[in-house]
């Protein structure tokens, strides 16, 4: 069997992390310290919180913004639930609204016609680890500064709707010459275990907002309210006579370990000479072998200002319905090859429908999942088993459809 998307842990990384384990300092102290400024200057934003997980990084931002009841929050129909799951946790509204036909991305078009008095915040998400229009989307907010209404001093400061990324694909990713991380206010990342650069679990806040924002005093200040409201994390309080602590807020308990941190070092000092060049080159390779095939919609991987980071390779069929590519799926796995589709849209989740939302109001979100099959890309595939996996999707298709 071909596997989906299993992690490749090295020897350094296992090495690492047993230096941390004898090391008596294993939850958040220097090792996470250290991978939080190796992520800022990789990614060239200002500061960045790691925690343990990106679901919670996305909460942490909302409700630091003062999101709560009565807000709209704009987000793709097409999705994972957490983006809009962190949205209900905090007693807003999650407003979808439907993708590009190309990229599988949020349609800045349909950004424009959701928002109300009542948005503060829009989501975009980088869909498989393709940036989304930032230049687009961050211009918009500024056009529309004019009906939005601030209610905390966070919003007042910034004095317009809130860009936070959903960035959970796109660590390492390109747009207009700079890497996700620093495209718009916040951007936040996911080191889950199936992700490009994985932690196991974890995630990441990349802070990135303009002046007269102090990125590193929103930082501190986040650091207490996702570690119990507590106004000194472990680290500080091992200097000695530091040992008094107060609780200034009703935190949260969502930090990232040294554990996780170690891996994440390893996984960050070869991610560009390693881990991106090989998952570009099974992308590539996929795209060469399917292009010769009139049924097969490929995914864009580069245009003159974007580049992704090779997370997914979200193939399409043309002119299948969800039966059809559900019978697909079946025979490529009767062939001893794994494939996945990604995602089945929120508003097709009964949690979603029970609330009234339905797909068929977002059409290409609809038409992008019905025809949609995630094939395998991780470190170790083979150029061998790219073809066996290319030769049991053709098999596949020519027997469902012919």
């Amino acid at each position: 069997m071909i596997p989906f998307s299993p992690p490749n842990i090295n020897q350094k990384a296992i090495d690492e992390v047993v230096k941390v384990l004898q090391s008596g300092w294993i939850t958040t102290g220097p090792r996470t310290k250290a991978f939080e400024k190796e992520i800022t200057e990789y990614c060239g934003n200002q500061s960045t919180l790691c925690l343990n997980s990106a679901t919670a990084g996305l909460e942490t931002i909302l409700r630091w913004f003062g999101v709560g009841e009565g807000d709209e929050v704009i987000l793709p129909a097409y999705t994972y639930s957490a983006t809009a799951n962190v949205v209900m946790h905090c007693g807003a509204k999650p407003v979808f609204v439907d993708v590009n036909a190309h990229d599988f991305n949020i349609s800045y078009k349909e950004i424009e016609k959701a928002i109300t008095v009542n948005t503060k915040v829009i989501m975009p998400v980088d869909f498989g680890g393709y940036p989304c229009d930032y230049n687009e989307i961050n211009n918009l907010v500024v056009a529309k500064k004019e009906i939005f209404k601030a209610v905390t001093k966070e919003q007042e400061m910034l004095g317009r709707i809130l860009v936070l990324s959903d960035s959970a694909h796109s660590f390492g990713a390109w747009y207009n010459g700079k890497r996700a991380g620093s495209l718009t206010d916040v951007s936040v990342f996911s080191f889950h275990a199936v992700k490009n650069l994985t932690t196991g679990e974890g995630g990441a806040i990349a802070l990135n907002f303009p002046a007269p924002f102090d990125n590193a005093k929103i930082y501190a200040d986040l650091c207490i309210k996702t570690l119990h409201g507590q106004n000194k994390d472990a680290l500080a309080k091992t200097q000695k006579g530091n040992w008094k602590y107060d609780i200034v807020e009703a935190g949260y308990k969502c930090n990232m370990t040294d554990i996780a941190a170690a891996i994440g070092q390893v996984e960050l000092e070869r991610y560009d000479r390693e881990t991106l060049p090989i998952r570009k080159h099974i992308a590539l390779k996929y795209i060469d072998l399917l292009s010769k095939h009139d049924w097969a919609e490929l995914p864009i991987v580069s245009e003159e200002n974007k580049e992704t980071c090779y997370h997914l390779f979200p193939l399409r069929i043309k002119n299948i319905s969800e039966v059809q590519r559900d019978a697909i799926i079946q025979k490529i796995f009767d062939q001893d090859v794994s494939v996945n589709v990604h995602f089945i849209p929120v508003p097709k989740m009964s949690f979603y429908t029970n609330l009234g939302y339905n797909l068929s109001h977002y059409p290409v979100a609809e038409d992008n999942f019905i025809r949609e099959i995630s094939l395998p890309i991780f470190v170790d595939l083979t150029d061998e088993q790219i073809v066996i996996v290319v030769n049991a999707v053709v098999n596949a298709v020519n027997q469902v459809i012919g």
